[in-house]
C-alpha cells in the first residue's frame, strides 16, 4: 500500500498516543503517593499496572471507533486474565476511572469521545479485542501499552508504542516517551527526582511523541503538552558519529533477558570509551533517532524470544530518521511471523548510520568466535 494513503492512520495513531501518554503521566504520579497505585505481577513476575490496561483499552476503543471493529486486528501485550480475577476488582475500578478520565478529554486531542462513560464490561471488551497474533498477511496494529513497566513503576523511563504492520512490513510507528528528558545526560544519570516532586498534578514539563511513516525519509517529534496536541513538530535526525570510539551505546537496564557481559566485551573490543547508557524500554530507539546515542545492541539470553511490540515502532522511527536496524547477521527484522521476531540471528543492532553499523557487525562476528554465548 502506498505510504501517502496512510494519513488517517498516522494522524489517529499520533493523537491516541498523545492521549495515552497523558493517562500514563497521571497514573505514574499516583504510584508515588501513599496507597496510590495498583501494581500486580503477571505469570512471568513482570509488573502490570493501571496504565498498561488503561492505555490498551483507550487505543483499542479509539481504533475501533475510527476504523470500525469488523476487520480490526490488534496485537498487544496485555490480556484480561489478571483483571478478571476475583481479587482484581480494585484494579479494574482504577482502570475504569483512568480510562474514562482520559476519554473525557478525547475531543481536545481530535479523537472521538464516548457518549457516556464506558462500563467495566466495555473496557474489558476493548482490552480483549487486542487478541490478534499478527502474521504475514493483512493489516495489524501492534501495541505495547507501557513498554518498560519496571521503569514506569520506578518513576523512570518508559514508552507507549504503537505501530501498523501490513503484510509483514512496518508502515508506521509512534512512540510516546513521557519522561524523555530534554537533556541527554538525564537518560543515564536518572534525572527523575524532578518528575517525582512535581507540584502540579497532570502537568507535563518534559516528554515527547515521536513518529514516522515508512518510505517518507522523515521522522518527527512533538512535545507532550497538557490537554491536547501541539501545533508543530521537529524533524529528527540521527547522529553523524561513525567512529565507535566516540559512540554512545544504549543497553537494556534489565539483566534478565539480555547478555550485558557480551555487549560490554563487544563495546570494549571496538574501543568504545563512553559509559553505556542504560535505559528502560524503547526510549533507546528514541535516543538514537534524536541523535542522543549512536548504538543500541541487545543480545538475548538463549531462552528469550523478542516480541514484535517491543521493536516495531522504534525500528521504523530510527530507519526513517536515517539509522539502520538489523539482527546481528545484518538482516532486516522479520515482523511477518506472528507475535515473535522469529529467525533472529543472535541479537538486534540499531545504529545511527551504515558505516558504524558495518563496523559493529564485523566486531560481532570477531567477538562471537571467542565468546561462549
Amino acid at each position: 500500500m502506498a505510504v501517502d494513503s496512510l494519513e488517517t492512520e498516522i494522524d489517529t495513531a499520533v493523537r491516541v498516543v498523545h492521549l495515552a501518554s497523558s493517562l500514563c503521566v497521571k497514573v505514574q504520579e499516583k504510584l508515588h503517593l501513599p496507597n496510590g497505585g495498583h501494581v500486580k505481577s503477571k505469570d512471568d513476575d513482570s509488573p502490570v499496572t493501571v496504565a498498561d490496561f488503561g492505555v490498551q483499552a483507550i487505543v483499542s476503543w479509539v481504533l475501533a471507533e475510527v476504523f470500525g471493529d469488523q476487520n480490526l486486528s490488534i496485537v498487544a501485550e496485555e490480556d484480561t486474565e489478571t483483571l478478571s480475577e476475583a481479587d482484581s476488582l480494585g484494579l479494574l475500578g482504577a482502570v475504569s476511572n483512568a480510562v474514562n478520565e482520559a476519554l473525557s478529554e478525547a475531543s481536545k486531542y481530535g479523537l472521538p469521545k464516548p457518549v457516556k462513560p464506558l462500563g467495566s464490561s466495555e473496557i474489558l471488551k476493548a482490552i480483549s479485542r487486542c487478541n490478534s497474533v499478527g502474521g504475514p498477511k493483512g493489516r495489524h496494529w501492534v501495541l505495547d501499552p507501557v513498554d518498560g513497566t519496571l521503569g514506569f513503576v520506578r518513576g523512570d523511563q518508559y514508552a507507549v508504542a504503537l505501530a501498523l504492520i501490513e503484510n509483514g512490513k512496518v508502515l508506521l510507528g509512534v512512540l510516546g516517551c513521557p519522561n524523555y528528558p530534554v537533556k541527554k545526560e538525564c537518560l543515564s544519570n536518572g534525572c527523575n527526582q524532578a518528575m517525582k516532586t512535581k507540584a502540579v498534578a497532570g502537568s507535563v514539563s518534559k516528554g515527547c511523541v515521536m513518529y514516522a511513516k515508512r518510505g517518507s525519509g522523515q521522522a518527527w517529534m512533538q512535545p507532550l503538552i497538557v490537554g491536547g496536541i501541539p501545533e508543530s513538530a521537529t524533524l529528527l535526525k540521527v547522529s553523524s558519529v561513525d567512529d565507535p570510539v566516540l559512540a554512545t551505546v544504549c543497553e537494556p537496564v534489565e539483566r534478565a533477558n539480555s547478555n550485558h557481559l557480551f555487549t560490554a566485551g563487544l563495546a570494549n573490543s571496538m574501543g568504545v570509551r563512553k559509559q553505556p547508557m542504560r535505559v528502560y524500554s524503547m526510549v533507546k530507539y528514541a535516543a538514537i533517532a534524536r541523535g542522543d546515542a549512536e548504538v543500541f545492541m541487545k543480545f538475548a539470553q538463549s531462552s528469550y524470544k523478542e516480541k514484535i511490540w517491543d521493536h516495531a515502532a522504534g525500528v521504523v522511527i530510527v530507519e526513517e530518521a536515517g539509522g539502520v536496524v538489523t539482527d546481528a547477521g545484518g538482516r532486516n527484522l522479520d515482523f511477518s511471523k506472528g507475535v515473535y521476531l522469529e529467525g533472529l540471528d543472535r541479537g538486534i543492532i540499531a545504529c545511527s548510520g551504515q558505516v558504524l553499523h558495518e563496523k559493529i557487525i564485523g566486531a560481532v562476528y570477531a567477538s562471537w568466535e571467542s565468546s561462549s554465548l
